[in-house]
C-alpha cells in the first residue's frame, strides 16, 4: 500500500512541477490572442492562467505539500542515508526534471487537459493560496504584460518565416517587415532629388518637342513652376496633353493650381495619411529653407511598405534615387 501511495505522490509531485513550469512560461496575454484566434485548448487555460499569482500559489503549495508527503512515505520505508538520496532521486528524476522537460515542449496541450484538476486544487487551496496571492499583487503588483518592440516583432516574424512550423511565407514578411519599419523613415529618405525631377516652367509651349518629352519620361505628372524650380505654382498630368486642343498652348494655361507641399523631415507614416487625406498621388517636398528638394508620389511611400519596387510599362528608370546618384557622378 505504501509503494502505491509514493507512486500516486511522485504522479502528482511531476503534475504540479510540469504545470508550474507549463502554464507560468506562457503570457496571459498570449495565452488570450491564442484563445481568440480559435485555440481551444488556450481557451480553456485562458480563465486559470489569467490569475497568475493565484494560480503559481496554489501550485507550488500543492507541490511542496506533495513532496514532502512523499519524504515521510518514503522515509517510512527506508531509513537514514538511504531514504534521503531514495527521496532526492525520485523528486528529482521523475518530480521534476522529467516533467518539466515534458510540460515544457506541450504547455497548451497537457494543461489543457488537466486543467480541470487544476481547478479542483485552487478550490481545496483557496483559504491558503487566495490570501498570499492577494499579498504579492499587493506587494509586487499584477502581471504585466509582454510588449514587443517592433525590432523584436521583425525578428519575431523572420525567425517565423524561418521555421518550417510557421505559415508566414517570404512575401508576408517582407510587407509585414516594411509595414512596422516605414514610419522611421523621412520623407528625404526616398524621395526623387530635384536633380532628376521632370518639370515644366510656366512659359513653356506644348509642342511636340514637349509632348515627345512626356511620352518619354513614363510619369503622369509634372511639377509647373514660374522662373525656377523652388516656386511651383502648379501641376500638369499628360492626361491633360491628349488630343489636339492644347497645342501651342502655355504650360501654365492648362496646368491645375493644386500643388501640395511637405517636408523632408516628415516620416512616411505622416506622409501616407497626408496623402490619403488630400488625395493627391504627388507632394512637393521641401526642406527647413522652403527650397524645393524633389518629390515624393503614393507610389514610392508604398514601396516602402511593401519593401519593393513597383514597376509599370511606362517606368524608365526603375530607382529614381540610384538614377539620380548616377547622374551626378557623370
Amino acid at each position: 500500500m505504501e509503494y502505491l501511495i509514493v507512486f500516486i505522490l511522485l504522479v502528482f509531485s511531476a503534475m504540479f512541477s510540469g504545470l508550474t513550469l507549463g502554464l507560468m512560461s506562457w503570457d496571459a496575454q498570449e495565452l488570450k490572442r491564442k484563445a481568440d484566434s480559435g485555440d481551444r485548448d488556450a481557451a480553456m487555460i485562458y480563465p486559470v492562467r489569467k490569475d497568475g499569482n493565484l494560480l503559481l500559489t496554489t501550485l507550488l503549495i500543492g507541490n511542496v505539500l506533495v513532496n514532502s508527503l512523499l519524504s515521510i512515505f518514503i522515509a517510512s520505508l527506508t531509513a537514514g542515508i538511504l531514504a534521503v538520496v531514495v527521496a532526492t532521486s525520485l523528486i528529482v528524476m521523475f518530480g521534476e526534471i522529467l516533467p518539466q522537460a515534458i510540460f515544457n515542449r506541450s504547455a497548451i496541450y497537457f494543461g489543457a487537459r488537466l486543467v480541470w484538476l487544476v481547478r479542483i486544487f485552487i478550490f481545496l487551496l483557496y483559504p491558503i493560496a487566495r490570501p498570499i496571492s492577494i499579498a504579492l499583487d499587493k506587494v509586487l503588483g499584477r502581471e504585466l504584460p509582454n510588449v514587443y518592440s517592433k525590432q523584436e516583432l521583425v525578428k519575431l516574424i523572420e525567425d517565423h518565416e524561418d521555421s518550417h512550423h510557421s505559415d508566414v511565407d517570404e512575401d508576408e514578411e517582407r510587407i509585414i517587415t516594411g509595414a512596422l519599419t516605414f514610419s522611421d523613415k523621412k520623407v528625404g529618405d526616398i524621395m526623387t532629388p530635384r536633380t532628376v525631377v521632370h518639370s515644366f516652367d510656366v512659359i513653356d509651349v506644348v509642342d511636340e518637342p514637349l509632348l515627345q518629352e512626356v511620352r518619354e519620361s513614363g510619369l503622369s505628372r509634372f511639377p509647373v513652376y514660374r522662373g525656377d524650380i523652388d516656386t511651383i505654382v502648379g501641376m500638369l498630368y499628360s492626361s491633360q496633353l491628349i488630343g489636339a486642343d492644347n497645342l501651342k498652348a502655355k504650360v501654365g494655361d492648362i496646368a491645375k493650381q493644386e500643388v501640395h507641399f511637405i517636408q523632408e523631415d516628415m516620416s512616411l507614416d505622416n506622409a501616407l495619411e497626408m496623402f490619403l487625406k488630400t488625395r493627391k498621388h504627388l507632394s512637393i517636398v521641401k526642406d527647413a529653407f522652403g527650397g524645393v528638394v524633389g518629390v515624393l508620389t503614393l507610389e514610392d511611400v508604398l514601396e516602402e511598405i511593401i519593401c519593393s519596387e513597383i514597376i509599370d510599362e511606362r517606368d524608365v528608370h526603375t530607382d529614381m534615387r540610384a538614377f539620380a546618384l548616377k547622374d551626378a557622378k557623370r
